[in-house]
């Protein structure tokens, strides 16, 4: 009885130790992958760290300690992106106008060229109604 216990044993450590070998040979063959990828690719694994810690100070409750030392950086970037944004918009728009593209001469344009099509298709209509005529009298 010894030696089926003694033989169920060694199985077991067999067993055991192909799995330890295999979950060493899957550790290793992950590292040397990531090592890779990141040799290869620097930028990519940078901005997934980016990632991953923007996500993860997202969850994390702010204290008031760091709700008075953010607010004032967090008024001078909204105070600097809104500036940045009317100064975008007021260049923009002085450019357009400099090349007579406007509100006014968009309006001018689109009402001009509803007019023309109203014309051309009463001229279209009228041209239809006398061919229609021109048949009936002969």
């Amino acid at each position: 009885m010894t030696d089926q216990g003694t033989t169920t044993a060694s199985a077991d450590d067999t067993q055991d130790s192909g799995a330890r070998q295999r979950a060493i040979e899957a550790y290793e063959s992950v590292r040397d992958r990531t090592s890779n990828t990141l040799g290869q690719a620097p930028l990519l694994a940078l901005a997934g760290g980016l990632a991953a810690g923007a996500l993860i100070a997202a969850l994390l409750p702010r204290t008031e300690a760091e709700n008075k030392l953010v607010r004032p950086t967090a008024r001078r970037v909204k105070k600097t992106a809104n500036a940045a944004l009317d100064a975008a918009r007021d260049t923009g728009s002085q450019r357009l106008d400099g090349m007579g593209l406007n509100r006014e001469k968009g309006e001018e344009t689109i009402r001009k060229l509803l007019d023309d099509l109203t014309d051309a298709a009463k001229a279209s209509a009228d041209a239809a109604l006398d061919a229609a005529r021109k048949a009936n009298d002969s």
